[in-house]
């Protein structure tokens, strides 16, 4: 005689049913009794998420040798230690495995969860870091193109006065020579009362750290400080200066090296001098 299960033992196999371990003779059973009963059914559709879930939790791995017999065997004979006949035994809760496999989709959902917010943060962190470096370069960029700015307007400024000195009523132009310590420097001072003073230097020799070179326009009565000289890398000067008030006509013009900042009257070495001629 063929034994037939009562409804809750046939519910109790959903989950095992939704998890494919059922033997072929107990999935037909279980899927002649799901054609009629809606409970079941409604219940197995319920356990295909999770099953699903579940299937992404762990990487694949062979079972050991026999496990898939031995796990047919326990749910078709249930335990082999019990003693109690079927009709006296407690039945057991109907989805006793729904909770546990609902317990192991939560995990993994919340392990999604978690490892989706990592990356995004990295993400997020990446982007802003992006931007930063986008703002410091845009940051450099314009100060730079402010720098470059400032250089064309003084270009073009020391450009116009040079033009208005050198086409003063007045013009003096003043040869100077280089001295011991600069022998291979030269320079020309176009002097003009009304206008101001173009000097241009070459082959001055670089500057020692804390010191600058003084430019003085000599006057009969005592040198007066026209300015600073800081020549580029190849030694040479090309500058405009305002004519410093006192001065009626110069005698001569000379650089020396001073302190850095300067100094009211020269006290270091000559390095150019140019006596002004009488017929200048």
């Amino acid at each position: 005689m063929t034994f037939s299960p009562d409804h809750d033992e046939l519910r109790e196999r959903a989950a095992a049913y939704a998890l494919g371990i059922l033997s072929a003779e107990e999935r037909l059973q279980f899927e002649a009794h799901l054609s009629a009963c809606n409970e079941c059914a409604a219940e197995v559709r319920s356990l295909g998420p999770v099953v699903a879930a579940l299937a992404h939790a762990a990487p694949a791995a062979d079972p050991p040798e026999g496990a898939r017999g031995r796990i047919f065997a326990r749910l078709s004979q249930g335990s082999p230690t019990s003693t109690v006949p079927r009709a006296t035994r407690e039945p057991r809760r109907s989805g006793a495995l729904v909770p546990w496999l609902l317990a192991a989709a939560s995990l993994v959902l919340a392990a999604g969860l978690a490892a989706y917010s990592v990356s995004q943060r990295g993400r997020i962190g990446a982007l802003e870091q992006t931007v930063r470096d986008a703002r410091a370069r845009a940051d450099v960029a314009e100060r730079q193109a402010a720098d470059a700015r400032s250089a064309a307007r003084a270009a073009n400024n020391d450009e116009q006065a040079v033009i208005v000195v050198l086409a003063a009523s007045d013009l003096m132009r003043v040869e100077l020579d280089g001295q011991p310590v600069a022998p291979q420097a030269s320079a020309r001072a176009f002097w003009s009362r009304s206008q101001g003073l173009v000097f241009t230097a070459s082959n001055l020799p670089p500057l020692p750290a804390g010191q600058t070179y003084q430019l003085w326009i000599v006057t009969a009565e005592s040198p007066i400080g026209a300015g600073f000289l800081k020549p580029r890398t190849d030694g040479g000067v090309n500058i405009v200066y305002s004519m410093p008030r006192g001065v009626t006509r110069p005698v001569a013009f000379a650089v020396t090296i001073e302190p850095e900042g300067g100094v009211p009257a020269p006290t270091g070495d000559k390095y150019l001098v140019g006596v002004v001629r009488s017929s200048s």
